[in-house]
Order: structure tokens, then sequence, then C-alpha cells
């Protein structure tokens, strides 16, 4: 018997797995100690067989690869068994190879993904002539690199791209060798100027990227050992004045940024030591270098720091953080100021279109802030709903529109894309099946959307379901977009510990989209995506007897948990929606914590705006946004989302708050 490992056959010293079973016969000197065992040998399975490939392609496995394709001639899905076969050999397969397989699935999901991977691979060779043929045949076009090589390749035709280069060069950890080749290129070719690289020099100072950094330092002549200084040995950089020379300045300023990420006193510090070394200018970028990290640890110094930064060069990330410091200190001047100062695609996101009208409607200028409102208010998420209100209506639920027939679903069921998609879903391969469902939406008109969600519905996939009715824009079914399966357990949950339902269903659809065998990368589990320890803890405080971690996994006892914590963080804060909600996603400390900095109280909407992490900010406005649409659907009336927001008062962290797993 052989058996599949990592792509590759591993001999036991067994028969074949695909060849007829035999019995193993016992050898060596010992072997009469024991009675003869016959092993009888499993065939190998297709969807088996299809795993071992793709596992050996992302191992570039070669000979592997060919030979699991080999022995899947007939299977369902042969555009995949290619493309994995030619995956194995990315490196070194010739433009024929892609062009035989692009030729051959044209169209298709799988001949996009290897269009990709080929394009990488042509900027990375510097094959321009065939990378600008194949570029207009990506579809969805949504790779960083591939546009970064996309930028490289009009540069080496000596095109100007060093604006689209300045849009694009925004996140350096998502930098890779397509960017740091355009950065080094359009530098060499005298379109980045030294500006331009201290410029991102200072990005990767605010966001770590030590790699961009070294690579960066190389192209500015500047000593490693100075740039490791400036980034990890801060202090001692700031411990004499810079030179007049602009080396020394721009380290100073790197090593400004990387102490204020650390202790923004010592920083502060260090400037107004140095100061007097530093042009008008220089001093504006400094005080900005050490505002942005000062307003992430939401220091209430942070506004004054913005206000002598006036004229400096911003990160995107800067940019909105002066933004939402002004809105947790009321300067609403500078809240209208610091937008639109904002690159354009950042200011027209709804987020700043939304704060921007505010900053009008302080100002007096109430119709064109309205105008703003109206053009926001038809949108189905957080800063819609807070638009809507802002003209003075409440949230209801779209009227149903004619529902979907089982002939609509019928025609659907049978897009070769949702098939595939369904195959792979089955095998647990969600990435997969996802490229696939996705792709066939693409082309599908909104009646279409509504009976793949239904599609979705019926194979038990509700986290399918939920994504795919929220692209529709006109025809909309709010019971596909917002479903309340486990009613029953979920009335008795909620009416257990007294908290609002519609809470906690607009929590379930952003942790797990009802998907009850979810897992996250860190171990959260279920519905409701609860934590191992924070399972047993809650458990142990309820009274849970006999709880094993394996239960969590049950829907009722998912719920039960998860209402209970959420019940244990809503009456520790106050009652605040907002804050539990953070709370039950970055643990109940942080949120203390955030709150204890406010100098004054301030709505619902500007706290959750001024969260320091990414991923909770977005999860308290979606949270809150699902559950005013639940409580809408539940309580067959208009909400106010801005009611369920409420506000947020500082409140200094005491030793007797408990914590939590």
């Amino acid at each position: 018997m052989k058996y599949l490992l990592a792509g590759g056959v591993v001999a036991l010293g067994f028969a074949s797995a695909w060849s007829d079973p035999v019995a193993a016969q016992p050898t060596g000197a010992h072997s009469t100690a024991f009675e003869p065992v016959t092993m009888v040998a499993q065939p190998i399975n297709d969807d088996d067989r299809f795993m071992a490939l793709r596992d050996a392609a992302l191992h570039e496995d070669s000979k592997a690869a060919q030979l699991h394709a080999a022995a899947l001639g007939k299977y369902e899905i042969p555009s995949y068994v290619d493309y994995y076969q030619l995956r194995a050999k990315l490196r070194t397969a010739s433009n024929a190879e892609f062009l035989q397989f692009l030729k051959k699935y044209e169209g298709s999901a799988i001949a996009d993904r290897l269009r990709n991977d080929w394009l990488l691979i042509l900027g990375n060779r510097g094959d321009w002539t065939t990378f600008d043929q194949q570029l207009p045949l990506f579809v969805l076009n949504d790779d960083s690199q591939v546009k970064c090589y996309a930028l490289l390749s009009k540069a080496v035709k000596q095109q100007k791209v060093a604006v689209e280069a300045r849009a694009l060069l925004t996140s350096p950890k998502q930098y890779g060798e397509g960017c740091y080749d355009l950065i080094n290129y359009i530098y060499e070719h005298g379109q980045f100027t030294d500006a331009d690289l201290w410029a991102q020099m200072r990005m990767a100072g605010e966001s770590s990227a030590l790699p961009l950094a070294k690579r960066l330092a190389t192209l500015l002549q500047v000593p490693e050992k100075r740039l490791v200084e400036a980034f990890d040995k801060s202090k001692s950089v700031l411990k004499k004045a810079p030179g007049a020379d602009r080396l020394s300045k721009e380290l100073f300023l790197l090593a400004l940024t990387r102490a204020a990420k650390v202790e923004p006193e010592d920083a502060v510090n260090a400037l107004q030591h140095a100061g007097s070394k530093l042009s008008n200018s220089e001093r504006a970028q400094a005080w900005a270098q050490i505002a942005l990290p000062t307003s992430q640890k939401l220091q209430t110094e942070a506004h004054s720091y913005w206000k002598l930064a006036e004229g400096a060069n911003l990160s995107y990330e800067a940019h909105q953080w002066r933004v939402r410091i002004a809105l947790r200190e009321g300067d609403w001047r500078l809240v209208k100021a610091g937008i639109q100062a904002m690159p354009a695609n950042l200011r027209s996101m709804p987020s700043w279109s939304y704060w921007y009208a505010r900053a009008l409607q302080q100002e007096g200028k109430s119709e064109e802030a309205q105008a703003i409102f109206v053009s926001l208010s038809d949108q189905m998420h957080f800063y819609g709903q807070l638009a809507l209100e802002e003209r003075g209506q409440k949230i209801g639920v779209p009227s149903l529109g004619k529902p979907v027939a089982p002939d609509e679903v019928n025609a659907i069921s049978q897009n070769p894309n949702l098939q595939r998609a369904l195959k792979f879903y089955a095998m647990n391969l969600r990435f997969e099946g996802t490229r696939e469902w996705n792709w066939a939406l693409r082309s599908m008109n909104e009646r279409e959307i509504l009976a793949a969600a239904e599609l979705a519905r019926q194979n038990e996939m509700l986290d399918r379901m939920v994504n795919t009715s929220d692209k529709t824009r006109t025809d909309i079914d709010i019971n596909q977009r917002f479903p309340t399966p486990y009613n029953d357990s979920m009335y008795k949950a909620t009416q257990a510990v007294g908290i609002d339902m519609a809470w906690v269903y607009g929590l379930i659809r952003q942790e797990s989209r009802f998907a009850t065998a979810a897992k996250s990368h860190v171990g959260a589990s279920g519905l409701m995506q609860i934590m191992p320890k924070t399972a047993k803890y809650v458990a142990k405080k309820i009274g849970l007897g006999n709880y094993v971690p394996h239960q969590v996994n049950d829907v009722e006892t998912n719920i039960k948990l998860g209402t209970s914590y959420m019940n244990m963080v809503l009456s520790d804060l106050g009652g605040s929606q907002a804050l539990a909600s953070a709370a039950y996603n970055a643990g109940p400390g942080r949120p203390r914590a955030w709150r204890s900095t406010l100098s004054r109280t301030v709505e619902g909407a500007i706290f959750a705006e001024t969260i320091p992490f990414t991923e909770t900010r977005d999860y308290v406005k979606n949270v809150l946004s699902n559950a005013t649409y639940y409580a809408a659907i539940l309580e067959k009336k208009p909400q106010s989302l801005k009611a369920r927001l409420g506000s947020v008062s500082p409140k200094n962290m005491t030793g007797d708050e408990p914590e939590y797993p």
C-alpha cells in the first residue's frame, strides 16, 4: 500500500493503493512471532486524488502533479486538473503552454486565475510585449502586483507614471516584487525623486515594513546600520539633534515615527529639543510623524499635534486619523479641512462623504449637506442608515418583490460555474468554490442573483446566500439578506438573559453568516465564533454542567454561550451595544481603555469611527447596522441606528472591572 502525503507518494513497503489488493507478507527474522495480517488496500477515490494534485501544485511538485493528473483523466472538473498540473511548474512553463490552456478554457474563472499567474511571471521576466497583450484580457484585474507591473510596463516605454504610482503605492505591507521593481525603475529613471522615496520610507516606518525600508535604503544609499538604528533603536537617534544634511533629518523623522509608536512623549520631547534644527516644513512633517501613532493610541494631545502638522505630506492612514481625532474632539472645522485634503479616492468613500456632510451641517450649509445625505441614504450600510436619519427618516424594511420561483432556481442551478462551486464547497475547498460562485454572479441580472442566493439556501449555505443576495441594488429580498434561522433557540436564549434578539442576529450575521461549522484562523467556533477559553469560562459562570469543548459546535449550546457572554459584556459596559460589540470582537479591556481616553461624551457613531483596530472598527459598524435591520424585521416598525449607537462617555478604568478570556 502507498499513502498520499503532501502531493507526493511515500512508499511504506505495501502494494500500491490503486493496484489490486494483496496480502502483506511478513518478512525478517522475527516475523513468525506474529500472526500474518492481511492488509486490504483501499482505492483512492477521484476527489482524494484531486486533493493530492492540488497539494502537489501548491508545493510546486511537478512530478507528483503529473502522476495525479494522469489518473484523473475523466474527472468532472477537467479545467482544474489541467490548471493544477500547470500550476505545479509555473516558473518553467513556456508561453505556449499558457496560451494553450487559455485557448481551451477562455472565459472561465480558472482561466482568469491562470492569466493572473502568468502576468506576474511575465512582469518578473520583463516580457512586456506578451504582458501588454494579456493584461487587457485579465477580467478581474484585482492583483496589486499586476497593477505595479502594468505601470512598470508603461514606464519602460518612457510613459509618465509617477502620479499613478503615488496613488497605487499606499500600503507597504501589500508590496511584492512587482511594486519593488516599479519603485526601483521609476526612481532610477527620474520619475520618482528622493522626496518620493523618503515619503515611502516614512510609510514603511508607520506600518513597520522593514523589508521595504531596506530596499529604499539601498536606492537612497543609506547605510544599513543607520537605517536599522532609526528603525529599531530610535531613542539613540533622538538623543542628538539632526545634522544639517537631508539624510540626518530624514532619519530623525523616521526615528520620531518609530519612537512615537512606543512612547509618544519621548518623541515630542526630542522634537521640541531639536526643532530649531529643522525648517518650518520639516517641523510640520515631524509633528505629523508623531501625530499618527499618537492618534492611534487615542491620546488627546494628538489634536494639537495635527494642528502643528499643517502642510505636511500625509499617508492615507494619516489623512484618515487626522479626521478621526478631529471628530473625537468635536473640531468640525478640522474635520472638513481634513476631508477636503484627502486624495479623491479616499474623499469619495461613504464614510468620509457622510462626515463631510455633517461638517457642512455644522457650518449651517444644510442644503449642501442634505444633497450628500440624499446620495447616501439609498445605500444599505452603516453610513446609508445614518444619512437616512439625517434626512429625518428611520430605517425600515424594503418591500419584498416577487419571490424567486422554482423554475428560476432550476434554471440557475444549470450554471456550470455554480455547479463547480457546489462541488468544491462539498469538498471543503471554499477558496475555489467562492471563486467559481462569484465568477458566475458577474454576468447575472438581479433576478438571477436572487435565484442563485436561493440555490445556496437550498444547499444549506446560508453564508453564501447572504453574500450573494447582498449584491442586488434594486430587487432586494430582505429575508435572504437578513435571515432568522434557529428562531426558537434564539428566542429562548435571549429571553433567558434579557438581551435584544436583533442585536444577537446582527452579531451572528457578521461573525459567521450563519455557517454553523465556521471556524476562524484563531480557533473561534460555530455560529457565534466563540473562542475555546471564553466558552469554558462562560459555561462555568452560567452553571453549564459537564461542558466539554466539542459542545461549542452544537447550535443550541453555541447560542447559549454566545448570548450569555454578550449579556456579560453588555452589563459590564453600561448597556452600550457599541462598547459591548467592540468587546465581543477585541475583548472587554480594550473598549474600556478606548472609552477612558475620551475628553468628552461623543455620539456612538464617532466612538465607532475612532476605534483604533481596523477589524473592530468595521465589526462594530456592521453589527449595529445589521441589528437595526433585524429590529425593523422582528418588530415590524422603523428603527433608529443612532438610538442603538447611543453615546459614549469617558470613564476611568478601575481595578474591579472584570476581565474575560
